[in-house]
């Protein structure tokens, strides 16, 4: 069996319990050694093999991890976050079906989940936006014409960047563009839940500023009038109304 188990944004305390569960009979480990937290790896067997992937090609991990089975061991694909944004576990899991291998998958606690633990704020309220946008900016790998950040900024919604660090000026351009206003609320927010975590909190049209002054290490753009106290304290969910009824509550006039 496959495992592909998401890491968490940082902090080892927030890997799932099924994930460490994993870990823990764990044969052979493959993990993404630039963002993992290598502290994980303490949970792995004395006895595990460790491949730290990130001076690895797809080929060379496949190869671990078809020997792996051959051996018929459990392997541990561990990727940062969780694996199904930005993990590039899809083409993965392609050469395990057409090998006929059996893998599963164990969800993660991802960095905009950790960005917004950072900002203390929620990415949807009430009347301000419903929507959250998770994206990156289109540098050398490219996205879909209609994904570009000029199209998206049109739903005026929240939006999490992530990889976009070293593109500052195109996203600050792109946005603009594409509708947000200049005084936007913004931050950057660095190795989520990580010790040396840092937050950021700008406009639309300081983020390069930011990034200028504090470095592109790991970090995310979140963009919105999510991050506006004003936003937060003029607005209610209807939820908790006291005239709001579910099925749980009765109205109370």
């Amino acid at each position: 069996m496959v495992t592909f188990i998401g890491a968490g944004p940082g902090a080892a305390d927030l890997i799932t319990l099924r994930g460490a569960a994993a870990l823990r009979k764990a044969d052979i480990v493959i993990y993404a050694g630039s963002l993992v937290n290598p502290e994980l790896l303490e949970l792995c067997p004395k006895e595990c093999r460790i491949h730290n992937s990130a001076t690895m090609t797809l080929d060379e991990v496949m190869e671990v991890i078809l020997q792996g089975c051959r051996e018929d061991k459990n392997v541990v694909r561990l990727h940062t976050g969780d694996p199904s944004l930005y993990g590039a576990i899809g083409e993965q899991m392609a050469i395990l079906q057409k090998h006929g291998i059996e893998y599963d998958v164990i969800p993660g606690v991802s960095a905009f989940q950790a960005a917004a633990a950072a900002l203390k704020t929620e990415y949807t309220l009430p009347e301000i936006a419903q929507t959250v946008i998770i994206t990156r900016a289109e540098g050398r790998t490219p996205v879909p014409e209609k994904e570009r950040l000029q199209e998206l900024a049109a739903h005026q919604s929240t939006m999490v960047l992530f990889l976009s660090a070293t593109l500052a000026e195109k996203v600050r351009q792109d946005l603009l563009d594409g509708g947000y206003a200049s005084d936007t609320p913004a931050a950057v927010v660095y190795r989520a839940s990580w010790p040396d975590e840092k937050v950021v909190r700008c406009t639309l049209d300081r983020i390069p500023e930011v990034f200028r002054e504090n470095g592109t290490a790991p970090a995310l753009i979140i963009v919105g009038k999510v991050l506006s106290d004003e936003n937060v304290q003029a607005v209610k969910s209807r939820l908790y109304a006291p005239d709001f009824s579910t099925g749980y509550r009765e109205a109370k006039s």
